[in-house]
């Protein structure tokens, strides 16, 4: 099945035209003209990319990035007239992965996604599939949902990601997350491993993502 790119534009044209550059690439483009249509069409149809027009008739692109990045690490190319470097920036900031303006070509945008899932998949994530780390937003989503952490938490859940059936000690987890660890206990590590499981089960409560090794430590549950 072809992978799906979601397109939020509100121009007609603009959209023919892109959606006819993505399946030349193999790509399946399903377009979205507002904002709230395009968060319908992502809870019906999971997508790999959303390409963003800012210049929205209901909702700022902007504000509507944050939005997805609320609950999923979707990549975000930001589509639009606003050719401002304050623009850019702000963008890019947001979390966008790249930001194209207009008038612009078609087929420049969709080898520019094909780059941008390619980083995708060399960005260190975790072998299993319920779990993807991004460093460079220091975020965690489980089962495609973005979890509120804590700095503590996150090193944590990280380190834990990285390596799923190894078995840490408290004073590992404490050394690679706390910058003093020797000023903390070892048993803050169960608290904060605590907090995380109830985290994990308010996505998943059947699941049992963080197991207790007695007498040694934590590991990430292998084969969820």
């Amino acid at each position: 099945m072809a992978d799906r790119i979601l397109l939020v534009e509100d121009e007609p044209s603009i959209a023919d035209s892109v959606c006819y550059a993505l399946e030349a690439e193999g790509f399946a483009p399903v377009w979205a003209a507002t904002g709230a249509a395009a968060l319908e069409a992502l809870a019906t149809t999971p997508a790999v990319l959303t390409i963003l027009d800012i210049g929205l008739p209901d909702i700022n692109g902007l504000e509507l990035c944050k939005r997805l990045h609320k609950t999923s690490d979707l990549p975000v190319i930001f589509l639009t007239a606003r050719a401002d470097e304050v623009d850019r920036i702000v963008g890019l900031e947001i979390g966008a992965d790249d930001y194209m303006t207009k008038p612009f070509s078609p087929r420049e945008l969709a080898a520019r996604v094909k780059a941008v899932l390619r980083r995708g998949q060399r960005r260190p994530t975790t072998s299993q599939r319920t779990f993807a780390v991004d460093e460079s937003r220091r975020s965690v989503s489980y089962h495609g949902k973005m979890l509120e952490l804590s700095r503590q938490e996150y090193e944590i859940l990280k380190i834990l990601a990285a390596h799923p059936g190894r078995v840490y000690s408290r004073s590992q987890l404490m050394n690679a997350a706390w910058e003093e660890p020797l000023a903390s206990m070892e048993r803050t590590v169960d608290s904060h491993i605590k907090a995380l499981r109830a985290k994990l089960k308010l996505i998943h409560p059947d699941e049992e993502a963080i197991l207790t090794r007695r007498g040694f430590g934590y590991c990430l549950a292998e084969g969820l």
